[in-house]
């Protein structure tokens, strides 16, 4: 990682879409965020949820592209082991503690790894010979941390809400109004292939949304490349309804390490048979003073197995739980780009 260029810890909840769950998210379970019962004011899990499992087997994926990842999740006497695999580099880790923590706890860290593209896994392993936990795992968030610029660079955030002219819609679209809302309203489909279309210039993209139980399937297409499918179902509520909404900001697609050319991206709804929903908030650009991709065929860099706060652990890692960004200071891009929630109350990440 070069320590000198502008690089961000991009923070993904347990409720963003870029994470894949499997088999699928039955065997999981999460508060609903839209319950009277979460208070996001004194909850210690970010924006209020978290996916707990006692399947063993159960896994969460996320395919990233950079240096370092962090995971923070839950460690007590009900936790038992996991693994952490990253481009099939395994390692087993242990989440049992003699008591429950109080605040996320840093289950894995690295910031070894190549500059290039990876695929994490967090797959349950449950109660192993010798553990003296049980068969639960629960991830709350994590960090990915991403180079926005080169060393001397600056960089700068643009907002587009979903009614910027700048973005084309194809397919028939709707409005939704909220307070939760960037802007206080966001636009959504329920329309098979419905679609809107962006082009841009920046050195990351973040799209936002809106997450409920009644959406489905959406692919990404960014510069004509094959399309990447997301799933935009939310954690909780049981079968298709319009049951556990997540109004909160989440991430539904994440691309940087992008050049100063124009880029394109579509988004298209797989609505299929349930006639699914996809809502739209609003797209965020990093544009940096100078572009400096990094090269992704550049393997150099040590793999790593990472590092650990949690106790029992296998494997090469070692308590270093000061590796991990702090969890006061969390993500700066983030606090920056969302101020306008984060008056309305704290947004630890």
């Amino acid at each position: 990682m070069d320590a000198s260029a502008v690089n961000v810890n991009v923070s993904v909840d347990d409720f963003d879409s870029i994470l894949s769950y499997s088999p699928d998210q039955a065997p999981w379970v999460t508060p609903d965020p839209f319950s009277a019962d979460v208070n996001l004011e004194t909850t210690p899990w970010w924006l209020g949820t978290y996916h707990r499992t006692e399947q063993v087997d159960a896994s969460i994926s996320l395919n990233f592209t950079g240096p370092a990842i962090y995971v923070y999740g839950m460690a007590g006497p009900e936790y038992g082991s996991f693994e952490v695999d990253i481009d099939d580099n395994k390692t087993t880790l242990s989440a049992y503690a003699a008591e429950n923590g109080t605040t996320p706890y840093l289950l894995y860290s690295t910031d070894k790894l190549a500059y290039t593209n990876h695929t994490l896994t967090l797959k349950n392993l449950g109660k192993l010979d010798g553990d003296e936990g049980g068969n639960a795992f629960l991830f709350d968030f994590l960090y990915m941390t991403v180079q926005m610029a080169p060393a001397g660079a600056t960089t700068s955030n643009k907002t587009l809400e979903e009614t910027d002219p700048s973005i084309t819609y194809s397919g028939e679209w709707d409005s939704n109004s909220s307070g939760n809302f960037s802007g206080g309203g966001t636009t959504y489909t329920n329309g098979d292939l419905a679609s809107f279309t962006l082009n841009f210039q920046a050195s990351a993209i973040y799209l936002f949304g809106d997450k409920k139980n009644d959406h489905r399937e959406y692919n990404v297409y960014l510069d004509n490349d094959t399309a990447q499918t997301f799933n935009a179902t939310s954690g909780c509520g049981g079968a298709f309804g319009q049951t556990c909404e997540e109004q909160q900001p989440t991430i539904k697609y994440f691309a940087s390490n992008l050049d100063d050319s124009v880029h394109t991206l579509k988004v298209e709804n797989l609505a299929g048979v349930n006639q699914s929903f996809f809502d739209f908030d609003y797209i965020v650009l990093t544009v940096p003073s100078e572009y400096a991709p990094r090269d992704l065929s550049d393997t150099s860099s040590t793999s790593g197995n990472g590092s650990t706060s949690t106790s029992g652990s296998s494997g090469s890692g070692s308590d270093d739980s000061d590796a991990a960004p702090s969890l006061v200071a969390f993500n700066s891009l983030f606090l920056l780009v969302f101020a306008a929630v984060l008056l309305l109350k704290p947004r630890i990440r």
